[in-house]
């Protein structure tokens, strides 16, 4: 969430800085209610001072036998007029809050602007496409004689769900293993494994919900009729573990992805981005598979993000880059949001954590990407060197 202060103080700037990402509209209704809220506090703090002295004052001229009748009458009147602006403040701190939560992220200066991801920048690619002998096919075309069946998978679920037989499903397993083991043994990373269903109060504090509503996956009946949520990604559990602590495939309804969360002070989120960034490309590297680096601009930044990058990889059978992973860094706005804190080394307030996620990187997209890229003419895939050790020997995938 933002800082409210920074409404307060500097409107015109959070409305610049929201002009791409929405929200700019709602700063006017947000300032009132935030001048509302001030006036009904200093009303009720100076009814309770007020309240306080009297009290004092009656209980000495009991202890005199004076008549106090008539200022505990009035007194009876001033606890009235708190209770109705307690109310009233309840009110106007649930509008407050309700028009906070949709309003997004500001994008940090250094960010191009720009009203979609065709204004994006690239920042470097890696390596050069490969040089096919044949018309190279896109991922569905070979994977089908592979073992990728989505004809089933849409039969037993719905569409943009797919079945993984035999090598493919091995392949999957070993990209899974081969990003696990890097960003964990080489990058520093936790290894950790959450609940994929999570109740409304951590989505709403990682920013999947109110915005994302209509687009998510839920429970139709829960403990006490709460509904749980289906994550779409595990930064959502991952982020709300610190949550109040001050310590054809290429688009599916299911699946996997490696995961990287970072919890960071402000001052070095923007250098733990960069590392990040880089931990993901490495996963490319390894696999020797060319990919290039874009910054999104400040209309195609997410909710959350006030900066980001995503990692394109080259797929030879669509003749594009698509991305492959996306890096974010939310700043403060994700700590706020979470109540994520952390106190300053030698002491002082605690101050809001910045809170970063990115894809290490999307498993299926990986999948995609090495049938692409490894296919040979007699319509097998050779497995890149970086997962054999993963694949128990197979060197190559064959129609089945």
């Amino acid at each position: 969430m933002l800082d409210v202060r920074l409404i307060r103080d500097q409107p015109d700037v959070v409305r610049r800085g929201l002009a791409t990402k929405g929200g700019a509209d709602l700063i006017p209704e947000l300032i009132e209610l935030d001048a509302e809220r001030r006036r009904l506090v200093r009303e009720s703090e100076d009814l309770k001072a007020l309240r306080n002295k009297a009290s004092e004052a009656i209980g000495q001229a009991k202890r005199r036998g004076e008549d106090a009748s008539a200022e505990q009458a009035r007194m009876r009147e001033v606890g009235e007029r708190i209770k109705t602006l307690d109310a009233e403040l309840k009110s106007v701190d649930e509008r407050l809050e309700a028009l906070a939560l949709q309003l997004p992220n500001l994008p940090h200066p250094s960010v191009p602007e720009g009203k979609n991801e065709d204004d994006n920048v690239e920042v470097r690619h890696w390596s050069e496409p490969r040089t096919f002998a044949f018309p190279p096919k896109p991922h569905e075309e070979v994977g089908a004689a592979l073992g990728l069946d989505m004809e089933r998978a849409a039969r037993i679920a719905k569409a943009r769900f797919a079945v993984l037989w035999g090598g493919m499903a091995r392949l999957e397993r070993a990209l899974a293993q081969l990003m696990l083991d890097l960003h964990t043994r080489e990058h520093g990373y936790t290894e950790i494994w959450v609940p994929h269903l999570v109740n409304g109060e951590t989505m709403l504090k990682t920013g999947q919900l109110p915005k994302f509503e209509e687009q998510l996956f839920k429970t139709v009946e829960a403990d006490e009729g709460r509904p749980l949520y289906l994550i779409p990604t595990s930064e959502v559990a991952l982020t709300a573990l610190h949550a109040g602590d001050m310590k054809g495939i290429y688009r599916q309804h299911q699946f996997d992805k490696v995961e990287l969360v970072k919890l960071a002070t402000p001052a070095r989120a923007y250098e733990e981005l960069e590392s990040m960034v880089a931990n993901a490309e490495t996963v490319l590297k390894r696999l020797e598979i060319p990919f290039r680096v874009v910054e999104r601009c400040t209309g195609d930044l997410g909710f959350s993000a006030a900066k980001g990058y995503d990692i394109e990889v080259w797929l030879p059978g669509q003749g594009r880059y698509r991305e492959i992973s996306s890096c974010s860094n939310y700043d403060a706005f994700g700590g706020r949001r979470a109540d994520i804190r952390f106190r300053p080394d030698g002491g002082g307030r605690p101050e809001y954590c910045a809170t970063l996620n990115g894809s290490g990187l999307a498993v299926g997209r990986t999948v995609m990407a090495v049938i692409e890229n490894y296919q040979e003419a007699d319509g097998s895939v050779t497995i890149p060197q970086a997962l054999r050790p993963y694949m128990h020997g197979l060197t190559r995938l064959t129609p089945r």
